[in-house]
């Protein structure tokens, strides 16, 4: 049997003037992880939120913080946010300046390690990684900004990786984020995606329509 796929809605779509109300309402609707994305307007351009307001969020809900960090230089934040509340902690090879220690890092943290490749980043940098993390990120669009169009050939770029993980034999997620909607939700979870990132997608309509948005995200 298939597993359902996870949907981690992506708060930086949400009404930050109330985003505790925010996570209450997507964990009810049925959300699987609350993903949380960590711009520094360095690494990518933008600026978004730090450990404060993770910390603040994590009394709001038990669901898994899966906590995206878009910054540079990452290591020095990773106690942070492992303090704050995260359970799954992503970092970019670009972001550096040594992917494994990061890796390494996060673990010893007790915390879920991810790596995540942007468009332009290939699958093969996950060669010396694969062993040893817990999730694959793959970028369907710039990282910075929500509300973009996914790219196309990410889908390649999934199916690369979905073969890795098999051959792994290691229980990894493949999460995809950017871009994913009810026309490409399908299309990213055809191509081996486990783990949907949608933001614009699970906000959109308010919290009256956010249970029917994951459902039809997930193909349910």
């Amino acid at each position: 049997m298939v597993p359902p796929v996870r949907i981690a809605p992506s708060i930086l779509s949400a009404d930050f003037a109330r985003l505790g109300e925010e996570v209450r309402a997507i964990d009810e609707a049925g959300c699987d992880w609350v993903h949380v994305d960590v711009m520094d307007g360095h690494f990518v351009p933008n600026l978004t939120i730090g450990p404060m307001v993770v910390k603040a969020l994590r009394p709001h809900t038990t669901k898994p913080f899966d906590v995206h960090l878009m910054i540079s230089p990452v290591d020095g934040f990773l106690d942070a946010f492992a303090e704050a509340g995260a359970d799954i902690m992503t970092v970019h090879p670009e972001a550096g300046p040594h992917t494994h220690r990061s890796v390494q890092r996060i673990k010893a943290l007790g915390k879920k390690a991810g790596v995540s490749l942007n468009p332009a980043t290939p699958a093969k940098m996950l060669d010396y990684l694969i062993d040893d993390i817990d999730l694959v990120l793959v970028m369907s669009v710039n990282p910075g900004f929500g509300g973009q169009r996914f790219i196309d050939s990410q889908l390649r770029k999934i199916e690369s990786v979905r073969k890795m993980i098999d051959k792994s034999g290691r229980d990894i997620a493949l999460e995809v984020d950017g871009g994913i909607d009810f026309e490409t939700a399908p299309r990213a979870i055809a191509a081996g995606a486990d783990t949907l990132v949608a933001g614009t997608a699970t906000f959109r309509g308010g919290p009256a329509a956010y249970a029917d948005n994951i459902r039809r995200l997930r193909g349910s």
